[in-house]
């Protein structure tokens, strides 16, 4: 499959979450949104990374070229995942406050 595809796809799905985030009011789904870019920056990566070993892997049969955006992955989605444990304990204080998750209601967590 062409690394075309891939681009394509990730930018569609950084797209959406970028207008979720600026669009939506709720906190949860301003939290998937944000998800939603990681995933599409993770999907990115991988492609790149299997595009980078295919064209390596030709030259030389047992190179490790191209596995490192792998690594990379799998850090983003341990950050991501204490991203959203942190988060979600905020939106579960927030809502004990104000009984709503709407962001507009963080203005009021200044006083």
């Amino acid at each position: 499959m062409p690394i075309q595809y891939y681009i394509i796809l990730s930018l569609a799905l950084f797209c959406i979450g970028i207008v979720g985030v600026l669009v939506r009011r709720n906190v949860i789904i301003v939290f998937m949104c944000i998800e939603l870019m990681l995933n599409a920056v993770n999907l990115l990566l991988v492609a790149f990374s299997k595009m980078h070993h295919g064209v390596a892997y030709l030259s030389d049969k047992l190179t490790t070229t191209g596995t490192d955006a792998q690594l990379f992955v799998f850090f983003i989605m341990v950050v991501a995942a204490a991203e959203v444990s942190v988060g979600l304990a905020i939106i579960v204080m927030m809502y004990r406050n104000t009984h709503s998750v709407d962001v507009n209601f963080l203005n009021r967590l200044k006083n």
